[in-house]
C-alpha cells in the first residue's frame, strides 16, 4: 500500500502548517479577490467619467439657454 505524504510548509511542528496544495489554493484566492478589485476599481472609474460628461453637458446646455 502506498502513502502520500504530504509537505508541510511551516507550523509543522504543531500540525498547523499548510500542503503545497492548499498554499496553492490560497494564492489562487488571492490573485482572483485581486482581480475582482482591480474590475470594481474599472467600473467605478467608468462611472465617474460619465457622470462628469454628463456634468459637463448639463452645464453646456445652461451656457447655451443663458445665451439665448
Amino acid at each position: 500500500m502506498c502513502h502520500l505524504l504530504e509537505t508541510r510548509t511551516f507550523g509543522e511542528e504543531n500540525g498547523m502548517g499548510l500542503t503545497e496544495e492548499e498554499e496553492k489554493g490560497e494564492e489562487e484566492q488571492q490573485e482572483e479577490k485581486e482581480e475582482e478589485e482591480k474590475e470594481e476599481k474599472e467600473e467605478e472609474e467608468k462611472e465617474e467619467e460619465e457622470k462628469e460628461e454628463k456634468e459637463g453637458e448639463k452645464e453646456e446646455e445652461e451656457k447655451e439657454e443663458k445665451d439665448v
